[in-house]
């Protein structure tokens, strides 16, 4: 199992929501770069970066500060947010060299630029499944979509998605635990890798969210606070 490290911007800074509010934001480092060199000294491999201000309002708002993680630190890029039409993932992936990126909104919204992008970079895309109560959430957490997560999972896999990171809203941030029922039945009814996200608090969370199959697990509050110790995690995993 993989664990990427998180990193949510928010006005170019390095920020933690909870359970996706954008009223609830905390502060953690004014210096991204520097934050993501740290993951990498720590033995990360990948990091999670989500724009935040893109993810609600469509527009690509901290792509600087994503690129110049991708280029001067070497990890593997995943990340997400506001990426909408085939022109920003064409950037994403040959101009900024991000090894994945996460189409949330646009998978349920705009399914030919899904299939278009699954087609041209089928091991470059994961679908971004952002549950509450069950239910697909989109335009940054902010709004119901009315489909299932399940049921959206098995579409995207036979549009040919190799990979979903599920977040369940109601955890993220939270530090009570992670998904495991939820995440451990997306991975026996899909097939596919599942890269679960939301609620880790503890380095016995990370063990614990492995039981359920997932291919990777995101972790983003507790290392800010203290409560996971990342360098032994991924010694560990």
């Amino acid at each position: 199992m993989i664990i990427l490290p998180a990193i949510d911007l928010l006005g170019g800074k390095c920020v933690r929501l909870q359970r996706g509010d954008y009223d609830r934001v905390t502060v953690y480092n004014d210096d991204p770069l520097s934050q993501a060199m740290e993951f990498k000294k720590a033995g990360a491999e990948w990091i999670h970066i989500v724009d935040l201000d893109a993810a609600r309002s469509g527009v690509p708002t901290n792509h600087e500060v994503i690129r110049q993680i991708s280029l001067k630190t070497g990890l593997k890029v995943d990340t997400g947010g506001g990426i909408r039409n085939m022109d920003t993932l064409k950037k994403w992936i040959e101009d900024y060299g991000v090894a994945r990126c996460v189409i949330g909104t646009s998978a349920i919204r705009d399914r030919q630029f899904t299939e278009e992008a699954l087609k041209l970079y089928p091991d470059k895309i994961a679908i971004g499944i952002d549950a509450k109560d069950g239910e697909v959430a989109v335009d940054g957490w902010t709004k119901g979509s009315g489909v299932k997560a399940a049921d959206f999972a098995l579409t995207m896999k036979e549009l040919g998605a190799q990979t979903v990171v599920f977040t369940d809203i109601s955890r993220d941030g939270m530090l009570t635990g992670p998904a495991f029922d939820s995440t451990k039945d997306l991975v026996e009814k899909t097939g596919i890798d599942i890269i679960a996200s939301g609620g880790i608090g503890s380095d016995e969370d990370i063990m614990y969210i492995k039981g359920s199959g997932c291919a990777g697990v995101i972790v983003g509050k507790a290392i800010y606070e203290g409560k996971v110790d990342l360098e032994r995690c991924l010694q560990n995993v």
